[in-house]
């Protein structure tokens, strides 16, 4: 048996490291159990991939999350048939997040945020029908509304904030 030796570049690793550490915070974030606390942090971890990574990195972390908030309570299993649509709307934010940045770092949160709320809102329609039970529907409505739009933001702010703390050290 041969074994074989594989070297990483520098940049390879600080890389990886980056990846690692926001892979890390994004899944440990829906053990919180709070909407308020865990869409944020998940939102600036997003934000940040855009930020630290190449775009594939960015969006393999928007499809773990919602997989890890729904195995451990946080998104209710009812919400289950919103999985897909949450995956695609972190990939809208750090789709439109990393085509605006550069021209206007706040305006692209901002616009990101909104497109990424828009997206789930409707998208909610769609599931809301296929639940039958009144309380979870108006549950799921409350979710995938304001706090959505809310939660992105703080987000932003959030990635802002870290990175001019570090950019100051």
């Amino acid at each position: 048996m041969q074994t074989k030796i594989i070297a990483l570049k520098r940049s390879q690793i600080i890389s990886l490291t980056k990846f690692g550490t926001l892979l890390a915070i994004s899944v440990v974030a829906p053990l919180f159990h709070f909407q308020i606390i865990t869409g944020p942090l998940v939102n600036a971890m997003l934000f940040l991939a855009v930020l630290f990574l190449p775009i594939e990195g960015a969006l393999m972390l928007c499809l773990l999350p919602s997989l890890i908030a729904l195995s451990v309570g946080t998104l209710p299993v009812a919400l289950a048939p919103m999985i897909p649509f949450i995956m695609t709307s972190n990939a809208i934010l750090v789709i439109t997040f990393t085509s605006l940045k550069k021209k206007n770092f706040i305006a692209a949160v901002i616009f990101a945020s909104f497109l990424k709320f828009i997206f789930l809102l409707s998208t909610s329609y769609l599931v809301l029908g296929l639940i039958t039970q009144k309380q979870i529907a108006q549950k799921v409505a409350q979710m995938m509304s304001y706090p959505q739009f809310i939660t992105a933001l703080a987000g932003g702010l959030l990635a802002w904030l870290i990175i001019k703390t570090f950019k100051k050290t």
